[in-house]
């Protein structure tokens, strides 16, 4: 676009803007740890429903939506308390590749995590760096299958060592790190939005190279390591709100 550094902020922000407001969140997975008020809930829901975050977004949202309706609406205590039976249910559970045996996977690897390890955020708190969160995904990976598992479910928790970019899950930090004051992101976390890298795919991958926040061609590591580079510039303290910006432009504009 031939823009300078100003003058793309000022596009970037005026579409943030747009962009990420309340409207966003009934068509978008986000809804999803949106029914709930506990924060256990929440990032339990956020978790879940990111995993799957990949496809038509409508079908990732209803699909998030039937996995709350599994554990009975009450996430965090179907977690810590289901019995063994209790997971036959979650073996109808399909979403693309991810199926009932990844569904039921997670719960047990979840409850591991919040038994043994204090929690979700407890990871993230530990093993994070002065100024990223790609290790802590790489640790969260490590203990989410410290426990006996299929192998088949490892291909669904990202870890950034392997050269992943891990979008679902940097989607779900964005959800429970980033405090918007507009009502979409949740901001429970009290681990700093500075940290946080922008989920990248091919929509927001192809607008982010329009927009020359990205040189390379392929959406991997370095790609993202150039994408979080170019919008800590852009705003420091709170990087991934342009993430509303290159997805409200691929998908909404066909920018």
């Amino acid at each position: 676009m031939g823009l300078t550094i100003e003058e793309l902020k000022e596009f970037l922000d005026a579409k943030v803007n747009e962009f990420n407001t309340v409207n966003f969140i009934e068509p978008d997975p986000i809804s999803v740890p949106h029914r709930y008020s506990r924060k256990e809930d929440i990032e339990i829901a956020s978790f879940l429903a990111s995993s799957i975050a990949w496809g038509n977004r409508k079908m990732i949202t209803k699909n998030g939506h039937r996995m709350m309706d599994l554990l009975g609406d009450s996430p965090y205590d179907f977690v810590m308390s289901h019995q063994e039976h209790q997971l036959e249910r979650l073996e109808t559970f399909v979403h693309r590749t991810f199926n009932g045996e990844d569904f039921k996977y997670f719960i047990k690897a979840l409850k591991h995590v919040y038994s043994v390890h204090g929690g979700l955020e407890s990871i993230f708190t530990k093993y994070q760096t002065e100024n990223s969160l790609q290790p802590a995904i790489h640790e969260l990976n490590r203990i989410f299958f410290e426990i006996e598992h299929p192998q088949r479910t490892r291909k669904h928790v990202a870890d950034p060592i392997k050269g992943s970019v891990a979008k679902r899950i940097n989607m779900s930090l964005r959800w429970l790190c980033r405090k918007d004051n507009k009502g979409v992101d949740f901001g429970i976390w009290d681990i700093s939005s500075a940290k946080l890298s922008c989920p990248l795919d091919v929509h927001s991958g192809n607008v982010a190279r329009k927009l020359g926040l990205i040189n390379r061609k392929n959406n991997d590591i370095k790609a993202l390591e150039e994408l979080d580079k170019s919008l800590r510039e852009l705003d420091p303290n709170d990087p991934v709100k342009y993430d509303f910006a290159l997805f409200g432009l691929g998908i909404f504009e066909g920018f």
